[in-house]
C-alpha cells in the first residue's frame, strides 16, 4: 500500500509541475493508445467489411492484441495480450456482464451481433482499468446510435448463406432519427449445421441456432440533456461444442440499461454521463445428444448483475480529465445433478458455483495532459473494494471440507496506477508506458467446486484464500505514417506476481469419470508474458491498398515452463482493390509451428498452417433503394488445420463459400 501511495503522490506532483509549466489556453487534443476496430453503422456495414455478416469473433481477430479460444463453431473466448477472461474485461457500452457457464461456453461477446455494433474499443493492460480491475486489458463493445440527426425513417434487410455448415442468416433493422427523439431496432437470426474441416471431415456437434433483438431509444428534453434506454435479448439453442463433453440446450441473456447524459454550458465539465443497468443470464449444459455418456448430468447456471457508473469528462487548461465512479453487484450460481443409470439409486447434487455474491465499487481517475502540439502525458489511478460472500450453506460446507477455517465472506482492496507518454512529430510517433494493477480471483478460482477441465482432464477446486494477483507492466510503441505508408510496432511486457493456476493434489480423488486427477487453484511466485506486433499498410494508388501484420508472444512461469495459449508467430497479408462501387480482396493468414507449447498445462504441439481467402463486393441503387452484395471463398485450398488456441485441437473450417446481401431503403 505504501508503494501505491508513493506512486499516487508522484503522479500529483508531476501533474502539478506540468500544469505550472504549460499555462497556455490553447486547446490541444491529447493522443491516446486505444485500438478501435470499426464494425460500422447498420447502414454502412456492407461498405466497411469483406464479410459483413461475420460473427463478432471474426471481427475481433483483426486486432493484433486479440486471440480467440475456440471450443466449437460459435461463442469463442477472447484473449487479450495472451490472457484469458479471468485476467481481462469485456463490457457492452461500459456495462459489466458475467457469463453463467463454468466452462466458459458463453463469453460476453456472444450476446451481441455485428449488425447492432459500431465499434470495439480495445485497451491494453491498465489502459482498460476504467471498466474495472484487470491485468491484460479490456474490450468495450459499443452499439449503434442514430442520434438526433433528423434523418427520419430508415429500414434495412440483410441475408446471408454459407455453404460450409449451411449457415442461414437473416436480419432486419428499423430506425428513426428526429431532432429530439431517436430509436434503433435490430434483429438477427443465425442457424448452422455441423461444419466440415479441411478435406471434407465433418466436425460433429458444431451446430448452433440463435437470435438477437436489440433496441436503443433516446430522448432529448433539453438541448444539453439526454435520456436513453436500451435492451438486448439474445437466445441461443441447440449449440454444439465438439471440443467439450457437453453441449448447450439454452444460453439466454436479457441486458437492460437507462442512461442520463448532461452537457453543461460554459463549464470545464464537457460531459457527464450516468447509467444504471441490469442483466440476467441463464445457461444450461446438455449431454442428452451425446453417445456413450457414462452418467447423465444437468448443469444449469445463472448470473445476475446490476450496477451503475457515473463519469464526468472535462478540460482545464491542458488537462483532459476523467472521473468515473462505478459499482456492480453480481450473483453467480451453478449446479450439477447426476442421474445414475440405476433409477433406484439416489440422485447426486452439488453446487459448482455456491451462490457467490460479489459487490464491487471503484473510483477511477484519469488526467491526459497535452504538453504541446506534439506530445501528451496520461496518468490514471483507481481504488476499488471487492467483496465476496458465499450465500449457499450447502456450498459453504462443501468448500469447508478442504478449508475448515473458511469464512463465508472475504473483502479485498484492489489498486491500479498507470502512466503513458506519447510523442508525435513529422509522421513519427513514439509511446512509452508503465503500470501496476491488481485483480481478485474469479468465482471459479475462488469458489469453484469440482469443475472439470476437458483440456487437461482435471477436476478443479477453488481456493478462497488466494491473494490478489498483481502485475507490473511496461509498453512501448513506434510508428510512422504518411499519405501512402503506415507502420507501427508495439510491445508489452507483464510481470505477474501471485499468478493463479491449478496445481495437482495427488491426495484428492476426482469426481468426473475419466478425469486424470484434481487440481487446486494456487498461486505461483510469478509469471511473465511478452507480446509484440507489427502492423503495416501501403497505399499503392487510389485503388490498391496492401495490409500486413506480424504478431509474436512469449510466456513463462517462474520455473521457466511455457504458459498455455501463447501464440506462435502469426501473420496476415491482404491486397485490397476498390473502385467506385466495386471492391475485392485477396488475403492470406497463418501461424508458424507452435514450438513453445506447454505439456504441463495440457498442451501439445500444433503445426504451421496458411489459409487463403478471397472476396468481392458490389453496391448499386435501384429507384430509392440501395443494394449491397458481397461474396467470397474462405480457405480456398481446403486446408485442414488447427491452431494453438483451438481447444483439444478441434479443426477449423475447410473451404467455405459465402454470400451476404443487404437491401436498404
Amino acid at each position: 500500500m505504501k508503494k501505491i501511495s508513493s506512486l499516487l503522490l508522484i503522479y500529483f506532483l508531476v501533474s502539478s509541475t506540468l500544469f505550472a509549466q504549460e499555462k497556455s489556453k490553447d486547446t490541444i487534443v491529447p493522443k491516446t493508445l486505444d485500438e478501435v476496430i470499426v464494425i460500422g453503422k447498420k447502414l454502412q456495414l456492407f461498405q466497411k467489411q469483406a464479410k459483413p455478416l461475420a460473427t463478432i469473433d471474426d471481427y475481433l481477430q483483426q486486432s493484433a492484441k486479440v486471440d480467440m479460444i475456440k471450443r466449437g463453431g460459435y461463442a469463442w473466448e477472447p484473449m487479450i495480450n495472451s490472457m484469458t477472461t479471468e485476467r481481462t474485461l469485456i463490457t457492452i457500452d461500459g456495462m459489466r456482464i458475467f457469463g453463467a457457464c463454468t466452462d466458459k461456453m458463453d463469453p460476453i461477446t456472444s450476446y451481441v451481433e455485428v449488425s447492432n455494433l459500431s465499434e470495439a474499443t480495445i485497451k491494453s493492460g491498465q489502459q482498460g482499468g476504467c471498466h474495472g480491475a484487470t491485468i491484460g486489458g479490456s474490450i468495450d463493445l459499443k452499439r449503434n446510435r442514430s442520434g438526433f440527426t433528423n434523418l427520419g425513417w430508415g429500414t434495412s434487410l440483410n441475408t446471408g448463406f454459407e455453404t460450409n455448415s449451411k449457415q442461414k442468416i437473416f436480419g432486419s433493422a428499423i430506425n428513426y432519427a428526429g431532432s429530439a427523439f431517436y430509436i434503433d431496432t435490430d434483429f438477427m437470426f443465425r442457424d448452422a449445421d455441423n461444419y466440415t474441416a479441411g478435406k471434407g471431415q465433418e466436425v460433429l456437434f458444431s451446430q448452433f441456432r440463435k437470435f438477437n433483438i436489440s433496441t436503443t431509444s433516446g430522448f432529448s428534453f433539453d438541448k444539453n440533456k439526454l435520456m436513453e434506454a436500451s435492451i438486448i435479448y439474445d437466445k441461443a439453442t441447440n449449440v454444439g461444442y465438439p471440443a467439450l463433453p457437453m453441449d448447450v440446450s439454452l444460453a439466454e441473456a436479457l441486458i437492460t440499461s437507462l442512461k442520463f447524459e448532461y452537457v453543461p454550458k460554459s463549464s470545464k465539465i464537457e460531459n457527464w454521463e450516468t447509467k444504471i443497468y441490469y442483466n440476467t443470464i441463464t445457461h444450461r449444459m446438455d449431454d442428452t445428444k451425446r453417445p456413450f455418456v457414462p452418467i447423465h448430468m444437468d448443469m444449469p447456471g445463472w448470473s445476475d448483475t446490476s450496477g451503475f457508473y457515473s463519469k464526468a469528462k472535462g478540460v482545464f487548461e491542458k488537462h483532459h480529465f476523467l472521473v468515473d465512479l462505478n459499482s456492480f453487484y453480481n450473483r453467480s450460481i451453478a449446479e450439477m445433478t447426476m442421474y445414475p443409470a440405476d433409477s433406484n439409486e439416489k440422485l447426486m447434487f452439488m453446487y459448482t458455483w455456491p451462490d457467490v455474491k460479489t459487490l464491487y465499487s471503484a473510483l477511477f481517475l484519469e488526467d491526459n495532459i497535452a504538453l504541446n502540439y506534439h506530445s501528451s502525458l496520461k496518468f490514471s489511478a483507481s481504488l476499488a473494494n471487492h467483496f465476496n460472500k458465499v450465500a449457499s450453506e450447502l456450498g459453504l460446507e462443501s468448500l469447508q471440507i478442504f478449508y475448515p477455517d473458511m469464512k463465508n465472506s472475504k473483502n479485498r482492496i484492489l489498486k491500479s496506477i498507470s502512466s503513458n507518454y506519447l510523442y508525435d512529430v513529422n509522421g513519427f510517433s513514439y509511446g512509452f508506458g508503465l503500470a501496476f494493477g491488481e485483480r481478485a480471483p474469479s468465482v471459479s478460482e475462488g469458489y469453484g467446486f469440482y469443475l472439470f477441465n476437458s483440456f487437461d482432464r482435471y477436476d478443479y477446486i477453488g481456493n478462497p484464500g488466494l491473494n490478489n494477483e498483481k502485475s507490473l507492466e511496461g509498453n512501448l510503441s513506434v510508428g510512422y505514417k504518411t499519405e501512402k505508408i503506415s507502420t507501427k510496432i508495439s510491445s508489452s511486457y507483464f510481470h505477474i506476481s501471485n499468478y493463479i493456476v491449478g496445481k495437482p493434489d495427488p491426495t484428492l480423488i476426482p469426481m468426473t469419470i475419466g478425469a486424470s486427477g484434481v487440481k487446486i487453484y494456487t498461486a505461483l511466485d510469478y509469471a511473465t508474458v511478452f507480446n509484440t506486433d507489427l502492423n503495416l499498410e501501403y497505399q499503392f494508388s487510389t485503388d490498391f491498398k496492401w495490409k500486413g501484420q506480424l504478431v509474436y508472444s512469449y510466456g513463462k512461469d517462474f520455473e521457466k515452463r511455457n504458459l498455455p495459449f501463447i501464440s506462435p508467430l502469426r501473420y496476415s497479408s491482404s491486397l485490397n482493390y476498390k473502385k467506385e462501387n466495386f471492391s475485392s480482396e485477396i488475403a492470406v493468414q497463418g501461424n508458424a509451428t507452435q514450438t513453445q507449447y506447454s505439456p504441463f498445462y495440457g498442451e501439445d504441439r500444433t503445426p504451421d498452417y496458411a489459409v487463403l481467402n478471397f472476396d468481392t463486393g458490389y453496391s448499386f441503387h435501384l429507384d430509392k433503394s440501395k443494394w449491397n452484395i458481397h461474396a467470397g471463398i474462405e480457405n480456398i485450398l481446403d486446408t485442414y488445420y488447427s491452431t494453438f488456441s483451438d481447444w483439444n485441437n478441434i479443426p477449423r473450417k475447410g473451404r467455405n463459400f459465402f454470400l451476404n446481401m443487404e437491401f436498404r431503403y
